[in-house]
């Protein structure tokens, strides 16, 4: 079975467990959704699924390639310890990737689309960049290098991709022991913070025994609240300029620095980091948690029916797309491909365009 069928098999349970968690916390008083933001962050989710039906024939390709060129000591998939060494290899350097996703800017422009959405919940952990191929896949050929097979590799990265989806809740407390191996919601909550005290840390997919082992954990604190989404936020709904935005501020950075030095440095620097004669030429307001309200244009009846209904549309094209990409001719896939990110751009933009003035609510 291809890996965009698994996820397509997934998709209710998805659905079902955000359900779940927006009535526990309605019940709880503990409101964690807002309408127009987890339609986004599903909508990225799917974004990321269709371009990946193109992407993996090229990241997969070059593992491929050098498991059968270069591979030291090819590794036999009906090993039961060929699988468990895959994973833990898998979360260990997965655990750099992500790293490197914060600490590098041209690494935080594909990831940065994770980190957007200002709630924390279920919908966010389905919220994926449609970018990581360009880059991400140089952080595992030491595992093509070590001969694990092609497989193993796509199944050890699925397992570790879908295992995180349970810990982005705020519904789940502290889990005592639990919480100092494993990458759980409270590890994770500070992640995706972005309070000075928190601000990257806790990078671990599985195991947060690669955070405490490298210096990068941080405990969820008692008196500390998390604050969540970006430094620079996103402030809009529309799926492409999400996946573009650091993009296009490092391009501009790159393109009006003075010296051919900076031009470089701007893209390996870590995020935030500008070239002096740019930052004075075009200055930019420094951060301050809850200094700007959330970011939720007013969303009357009418269009939010609208939005809903063109999400589910594009929900039913993606499963289809997936199912059977295997089996469509280039150009149909392609096609229906467009099609989605059409659908999933017009929700985007029936939610930006509420009937009078944005409204906004207070940062909490």
């Amino acid at each position: 079975m291809q890996d965009a069928q698994v996820i397509v098999l997934a998709t209710p349970v998805f659905l079902l467990l955000i359900a779940i968690e927006l009535l526990v916390g309605w019940r709880r008083r503990r409101i964690t959704y807002a309408w127009s933001d987890t339609l986004s962050s599903i909508g990225l989710g799917m974004m990321s699924q269709v371009i990946g039906v193109f992407t993996k024939l090229f990241t997969l390709g070059i593992y491929q390639w050098v498991y059968a060129h270069a591979a030291l000591w090819p590794l036999s998939a009906s090993s039961p310890w060929v699988w468990i060494v895959a994973l833990l290899a898998y979360d260990f350097l997965y655990y750099w990737l992500h790293r490197a996703g914060h600490t590098v800017a041209l690494f935080w422009a594909a990831h940065v689309v994770h980190h957007q959405s200002e709630e924390y919940n279920l919908s966010t952990a389905l919220r994926q960049t449609g970018s990581g191929w360009l880059a991400g896949w140089l952080f595992y050929l030491p595992m093509a290098i070590a001969g694990v097979p092609p497989l193993v590799f796509a199944v050890v990265a699925l397992i570790d991709l879908l295992y995180q989806f349970w810990v982005h809740t705020r519904q789940i407390d502290r889990l005592g022991w639990f919480d100092r191996w494993f990458c759980a919601p409270s590890n994770h909550r500070v992640h995706h913070a972005v309070d000075d005290v928190y601000l990257d840390r806790n990078y671990g997919g599985i195991l947060i025994v690669w955070d405490r082992l490298f210096g990068s954990y941080q405990e969820e604190l008692a008196d500390h609240p998390c604050h969540y989404g970006t430094r620079s936020p996103l402030r809009s709904w529309n799926p492409l300029w999400a996946n573009l935005e650091v993009y296009a501020a490092l391009w501009h950075d790159c393109r009006h620095a003075a010296s051919w030095g900076d031009k470089l440095r701007v893209w390996f620097k870590p995020p935030g980091w500008r070239p002096a004669d740019v930052a004075a030429r075009f200055p930019k307001e420094g951060f301050v948690i809850g200094a700007i309200p959330r970011y939720a244009p007013a969303l009357p009846t009418a269009r939010r029916n609208a939005a809903t209904a063109t999400f589910a549309a594009a929900i039913a094209v993606t499963c289809v797309v997936l199912w059977n990409a295997h089996r469509l001719a280039p150009l149909q896939l392609a096609g229906a491909s467009a099609c989605v990110l059409a659908m999933l751009w017009l929700v985007g933009w029936i939610c930006e365009r509420g009937e009078g003035s944005p409204a906004t609510v207070p940062a909490a």
